[in-house]
């Protein structure tokens, strides 16, 4: 059993293949050594210079109030540009902050639009973000079929929170015909990736199976690898 627990959009990047130049590398050393201040006066001037990678790191820092006073609209900023260059990080960033309304008005249409772009370029994250709104009718009309589809993608990258949505809906039979076998196993998955409660809603899935079910669900938990390998 592979998993990799990934609960949060903004995580600092500390590679850029835009970015290779002595001033990124200072940047990244600051922030390892605990030094955040330092690090976003480093990152200012490539964000300034359009390196979308650092315009990412600006977000999360303001958004987080790392090295600088936290300031959600100077995050909303920061993510819109790199959003718009294409990085997928920036993208679910800023459906993040229209989802939760933090620097912009709330906006579940908008935060879909978003994570959307990035669930298309791959990014886990933000495919299982796309499902949890296609599944709860959040921005867009209810869709069981598409949410299934964004919540395996994640799952099969290894996201607890992709895993658990696709376990659900195994176990209600929504997009999918009802099978504990799979239901339990991907909660099971889930549960060792740290996804909050999905260890209780599998137990709940366990109660109505049989012991060879389960037995067989463990079996494919155990046997279970991530279909894209590496961060994503």
């Amino acid at each position: 059993m592979r998993t990799a627990s990934r609960a949060c959009f903004f995580v600092l990047l500390l590679a850029s293949a835009a970015a290779l130049a002595d001033p990124w590398d200072d940047a990244v050393a600051a922030f390892e050594r605990g030094d955040p201040a330092t690090a976003a006066q480093l990152f200012r001037p490539l964000a300034e210079q359009g390196d979308a990678a650092a315009q990412y790191n600006l977000g999360v820092m303001y958004s987080g109030g790392q090295g600088v006073p936290q300031d959600y609209t100077e995050a909303v900023k920061w993510f819109r540009s790199a959003a718009a260059r294409g990085n997928a990080l920036a993208q679910a960033g800023l459906g993040s902050l229209y989802a939760s309304g933090q620097g912009v008005p709330l906006d579940l249409a908008e935060a879909e639009k978003w994570y959307r772009l990035a669930a298309e370029q791959g990014y886990g994250l933000a495919q299982a973000r796309l499902g949890a709104l296609y599944a709860r009718g959040e921005g867009v009309a209810v869709d069981y079929v598409e949410a299934v589809a964004w919540y395996r993608q994640a799952a099969e990258r290894g996201y607890g929170s992709g895993m658990a949505g696709l376990g659900d809906l195994y176990a209600t039979g929504k997009g999918v015909p009802v099978n504990s076998v799979l239901a339990h196993m991907w909660l099971n998955l889930a549960a060792a990736a740290g996804e909050p409660d999905a260890a209780r809603r599998r137990d709940l899935v366990a109660v109505h199976m049989t012991p060879a079910q389960i037995a067989a669900a463990r079996k494919l938990a155990n046997e279970w690898q991530p279909a894209y390998p590496g961060p994503q």
